[in-house]
């Protein structure tokens, strides 16, 4: 018995070790602070408080005080101090926006929910209106937080004015936040643990109107918590009006002022040291042709190589370069890849890509530019037809294994007091197993067959996890990417909170477009589409991707 008993009193305390082992783990993964990555989208309780025609708005899902932990986390071991404190100099900026002071206002109160309204002004004069809501971790937080604020700014001279507006109370005045001038103010508690704080008395009316009936707030936008549902997880979700995505996200206008566009929802999801955009673009009717390029450009990828500083695999290029489109694809890209081109200035890549109804896969490398088609996809008596035209002449030089093709154009050369005519060589074409491969430089030709040399750019695409139904694809080096972050205003703005430059610690891009799913049965197609697609192959969602990587 005395031995039974013992043995009974180990396993007991051995099950009860394990079990506070158990605790004491799943308390610690709880609290990690790379559960961030895990936080699940959905709109806050602020949510009711944002009207749907706002014109930008940006929910923060996860406690602002857990961001430098997750930086300090995922950061190497060399820079853990430096990320931390980057991170913290982020945060603390972001809230002096509004002239809150994060440590001494903030911090001892403040929950896992911060959402941000701008509001178009009334009339149309002035300027545009915001909506900050911030969650309180407890009933007391806010009302504290509430009676300093207006405590510290009454005793530098502001006027309140306090009333009620639909039952809730409202105080207003001009304070002076953080140095700066005076401006209107207004702030409202709701359920002491909510606080509400506009950029005006009549801001805050018109959030408080919309959040009377559901047809005019966010969080009753049933359309909206749809497209939450297919973005899964995230740490912030944002919102933008057609308008609000060409003046602050810098979307052509020829996209943005279509009148079927509803607008953009997007998700900001944590990798580990990579930050992952995914969004989509709504249209009111089906206006997005799906193709089956995809399948057409996997071949392309498996012959590719070279040491790439950028990849693109464009789906239709001779599509994307007309003016006279339609389909929202080819507005939102087309006159970026313009714009490349015109910047290129090489005569044989516009014909190339103007010819080429894809897919074309298209490197840059430091000796020139790559591109790869389907064999016989630009014909090249086509090419040879537009480029003769700009005064390239043709040739053949034959190999061991394949023959050349090359166009050279002639141009006098002068040295030391001699002329002489030298061919300059503007592309070369050879094919091989079915690809055709173009390139102004015989070194990028012969640099493509290395294989291993574009892994980081395939891995790149691959961390995506894009579908097979991407139509366009890009990815990006390190000086490729910050040379386009640089140009973007929400980059700019970004650094302006930080106080200081963020383009030294990016490492690369990647970016994947693909259409939504096709329409259901009985929606009828926009005439926007071809009359040779029928309505299965369109879609009424635009759907994007992006990655940046951090060193």
């Amino acid at each position: 018995m005395k031995a039974r008993s013992f043995l009974l009193a180990v396993v007991l305390a051995v099950v009860l070790l394990l079990g506070a082992a158990a605790a004491l783990w799943w308390s610690m993964v709880q609290q990690s602070p790379l559960r961030l990555a895990e936080q699940p989208l959905e709109l806050p309780r602020a949510a009711r408080f944002v009207p749907r025609q706002s014109a930008l708005s940006l929910h923060w899902l996860v406690d602002p005080g857990r961001l430098p932990a997750y930086a300090q986390a995922v950061a190497p071991t060399r820079q853990r101090r430096s990320a931390r404190e980057g991170m913290e100099q982020l945060r603390d900026g972001a809230f002096a926006l509004a002239g809150l002071d994060y440590t001494s206002e903030l911090a001892d109160w403040l929950g896992p929910q911060v959402s941000l309204a701008l509001l178009e002004p009334a009339g149309a004069e002035g300027a545009m209106g915001w909506v900050l809501a911030l969650a309180s971790r407890d009933d007391d937080g806010a009302r504290r937080f509430l009676q300093r604020f207006w405590q510290t700014r009454s005793l530098a001279g502001t006027d309140l004015q306090i009333s009620r507006y639909r039952g809730i109370g409202v105080i207003s005045g001009r304070g002076a936040l953080l140095g700066r001038d005076p401006q209107p103010l207004a702030t409202a508690l709701i359920d002491d643990d909510l606080l509400l704080l506009a950029s005006g008395r009549g801001v805050l009316e018109q959030a408080l109107d919309g959040s009377q009936l559901d047809e005019l707030h966010q969080l009753g936008d049933q359309e909206l918590s749809r497209q939450l549902r297919q973005l899964g997880h995230g740490v912030a979700l944002l919102t933008a009006s057609p308008a609000a995505m060409e003046t602050w996200l810098g979307f052509p206008a020829a996209l943005s002022q279509r009148k079927d566009l509803e607008g953009l929802v997007a998700a900001l999801v944590p990798e580990r040291a990579d930050l992952q955009l995914e969004g989509r673009l709504r249209f009111r009717s089906p206006v997005i042709r799906r193709s089956g390029a995809a399948e057409l450009s996997a071949p392309l990828l498996r012959a590719s190589g070279g040491p790439a500083d950028a990849l693109a695999l464009l789906e239709k290029p001779a599509q994307l370069l007309k003016s006279d489109v339609g389909d929202p694809l080819d507005q939102w890209l087309g006159p970026i890849l313009r714009s490349r081109l015109e910047r290129i200035g090489s005569p044989a890549l516009e014909v190339i890509a103007e010819l080429d109804e894809g897919p074309l896969l298209w490197e840059h490398l430091n000796d020139g530019w790559l591109l790869g088609s389907r064999d016989g996809r630009p014909d090249d008596q086509a090419v040879d037809a537009q480029l003769k035209q700009k005064g390239l002449v043709r040739s053949n030089l034959p190999g061991e294994s394949a023959s050349l093709n090359v166009w050279t154009q002639l141009q006098r050369q002068r040295s030391h007091g001699k002329e002489a005519l030298e061919a300059q060589l503007a592309v070369a074409l050879e094919s091989e197993s079915g690809v055709a491969w173009w390139s102004n430089a015989l070194e990028a030709l012969h640099q493509r067959r290395d294989q291993k040399a574009l892994e980081p750019r395939l891995d790149q695409l691959e961390a995506l996890a894009a579908d097979g139904a991407s139509l366009q694809q890009l990815a990006l080096a390190e000086q490729g990417a910050r040379d386009q972050l640089q140009q973007w205003r929400p980059w700019t703005l970004l650094q302006a909170v930080a106080g200081r430059s963020l383009l030294p610690a990016v490492h690369g891009m990647a970016m994947a477009v693909s259409a939504g799913e096709a329409v259901s049965a009985g929606e009828a197609v926009s005439a926007d589409i071809p009359a040779a697609t029928d309505q299965a192959e369109a879609s009424d969602t635009l759907r994007f991707r992006a990655r940046l990587s951090f060193a």
